[in-house]
């Protein structure tokens, strides 16, 4: 879960570097560095190290007036080793350096090897065994390329790597299996990245590497082969994003901006049924109504806050589509023996598309011979999309804040559509029930507009608790799932512990941990449920727990001494958990903006969890 970069341009690539790394700092920020060639006389490697943000590096390069035409940079999120200056990459064999993304599982045995071979390792990381290999498979074949493609070989796990050498000072090399990597074409030279954020200060047109492509980068082109040296052509693409959507604007955080472009966000993601009149299941591909309408069950595969998106899309596909539908956390789903059927759909949710144990959990699947697949993501070109059979592409926009917010309430509306298709292919939706269902999508992002707008009140609440060190969160039905969220909210990035439960199980355990000092946070909508759960609120209540509930119209909650109520503008039936989730993201901000925790970069995590 790192973030990489390269360059060879005919300019001083190393503010291009830097802001690369600014740019995928959400990727990793315990460490970064950068190596460059320096090319005025006999080429000399120049690293640089700095242990914490980006910023540490920038202030080390302009101190030094550090210039070069060719160089590689990474941002850190540690996996072996802690973050340190000698753990942080680049790390340098000989001549050259290497910047890696990745997990190399074998790494232990190349270490015992290479260090029999006489090499010296200065750090705790796998990533140094890659840059002594590659240093000795050049003594058998001194060309960079090749002995790249040799050192690859020997490699188990993941990767995607950034190489420069003072013998080959005029081209670059990088690489990539099961971390994502693309190219940046621009007129004054060639880039390499993690992300099409970190090159959109060069260029716009960016070619996606393939699991097992090695790519040369010089200054006048750059060319494609496979791992064995076959040559291949990737296709140069144009990338939709403009650098002003990574800039935070007149925002304080990342997660703060992306908070209140989910109006806009929901729109782009529902554009498609903006002015139809019907669903059609073109809309998750060419082949959908072929595969939907052979689907007998739906398996849901994901993690983290995507997780918690499927849980509360068991709640829609059971009840309109009625079919039978499972969840399962994908790092858990591939290790255990399972029951395959070719006639379930099986669904994963992703916002980058690059999660490695989802991807995993994905092709383990299709192992046991469950082919009908669908990939819900938010990055067109990722891995997941391409693996996938058929793909939902949700139009969030890039998401930068470690928190998810916008990714996962586009999920939800995809996830919404997938519900009513499945339900009409099977013959479960009335004419009039989809065109009621239609009409709610259509106004969600007004109605999301609406529940934004309480940011005061929610900020006022987070005053009153966030010095409180646990919190009870409690929802019913589908709604439990947003309970869930919002407790992972506050985890994440307020590092107050909080637990979730469905509110019914209060009083078969959590109910001995309420107290004063305990809040407890309700999602009480306006549904069937609500009823059974004002018992459980008094449950809290006789206890001496101070609630914090979010109802809607018509809940009729009184606000009383202990209870304090907050209103959302309108009950929004199916679709309630996505207007419930968004005041759960405001108190989660606000309360880590009053302890003054990093929100954008909570500690110990990173955005896109490529490694297992």
């Amino acid at each position: 879960m790192c973030g990489i970069v390269t360059a060879i341009a005919r300019r001083n690539i190393v503010p291009v570097l830097l802001e690369g790394l600014r740019k995928l700092e959400y990727r990793g920020y315990d460490s970064a560095g950068l190596a460059v060639l320096k090319t005025d006389g006999q080429p000399q490697l120049q690293r640089l190290r700095a242990v914490g943000r980006v910023a540490e590096l920038t202030t080390q390069a302009d101190a030094c007036q550090l210039s070069a035409e060719i160089g590689i940079a990474h941002t850190r999120w540690a996996t072996h080793g802690v973050p340190c200056e000698r753990n942080a990459h680049p790390h340098i064999s000989g001549g050259l350096a290497i910047v890696h993304n990745g997990i190399i599982e074998n790494f232990e045995t190349l270490r015992s090897d290479l260090q029999a071979k006489g090499y010296e390792f200065t750090s705790d990381t796998d990533t140094e065994a890659i840059a002594h290999l590659l240093h000795d498979k050049l003594k058998a074949n001194p060309d960079l390329f090749d002995a790249v493609r040799a050192t690859l070989a020997d490699l188990v796990g993941a990767y995607a790597i950034g190489v420069v050498s003072e013998a080959e000072p005029e081209r670059a090399i990088v690489a990539r299996k099961g971390s994502p990597l693309l190219l940046g074409v621009g007129e004054d030279g060639h880039y390499a990245a993690s992300d099409t954020a970190a090159l959109l200060q060069v260029t716009r047109r960016v070619v996606y590497l393939e699991d097992g492509d090695v790519a040369e980068l010089r200054l006048d082109g750059y060319r494609v082969t496979r791992q064995d040296g076959t040559p291949v052509e990737r296709p140069v693409s144009v990338s939709n994003l403009s650098a002003d959507a990574v800039e935070l604007g007149n925002y304080r955080h990342y997660m703060q901006k992306e908070i209140f472009e989910q109006p806009r966000a929901l729109g782009n993601t529902l554009e498609m049924i903006a002015g139809g009149g019907s669903i059609t299941p073109q809309l998750f591909g060419s082949n959908a109504p072929l595969v939907f309408g052979e689907v007998r069950r739906v398996l849901i595969l994901a993690c983290g806050t995507s997780y918690h998106a499927g849980l509360v899309a068991r709640y829609w596909i059971e009840a309109l589509a009625k079919l039978p539908c499972t969840v399962e956390i994908a790092s858990e789903y591939r290790y255990r023996e399972s029951v395959p059927d070719a006639d379930t759909l099986v669904v994963v949710i992703s916002q980058s598309g690059e999660t490695a144990d989802t991807l995993a959990a994905l092709k383990f699947a299709k192992s046991l011979g469950m082919d009908k697949t669908l990939a819900i993501c938010n990055v067109p070109e990722s891995a997941i999309v391409r693996e996938a059979a058929l793909r939902f592409i949700t139009r969030a926009g890039p998401e930068i804040g470690v928190a998810s917010t916008k990714a996962f309430t586009t999920q939800l509306a995809a996830l919404a559509l997938l519900t009513l298709t499945l339900a009409k292919v099977s013959g479960r939706l009335s004419e009039e029930d989809e065109a009621q269902h239609l009409n709610a999508l259509r106004h969600l992002p007004v109605a999301v507009a609406k529940v934004v707008e309480l940011e005061p009140q929610i900020e006022a609440w987070a005053q009153r608790f966030a010095g409180k060190h646990h919190a009870l969160f409690l929802g019913r039905g589908m709604h439990y799932p947003i309970a869930l969220e919002g407790a992972l909210k506050l985890k994440e990035i307020s590092y107050i512990h909080a637990e979730a439960y469905p509110a019914g199980e209060l009083k078969h355990g959590p109910l001995a941990l309420v107290d004063k000092e305990m809040p407890v946070i309700a999602v009480a909508p306006n549904d069937v449920l609500l009823e059974k759960l004002k018992s459980n609120l008094q449950e809290v209540r006789a206890r001496g727990g101070e609630l914090y509930v979010f109802a809607d119209a018509g809940s009729e909650i009184p606000e009383t001494e202990g209870v304090h109520i907050l209103q959302l503008p309108e009950h929004y039936g199916l679709l309630s958990p996505i207007l419930h989730v968004i005041p759960l993201q405001l108190l989660s901000y606000h309360a880590a903006l009053v302890k003054g925790t990093d929100v954008d970069k909570p500690r110990n995590l990173a955005k896109s969890v490529t490694v297992e």
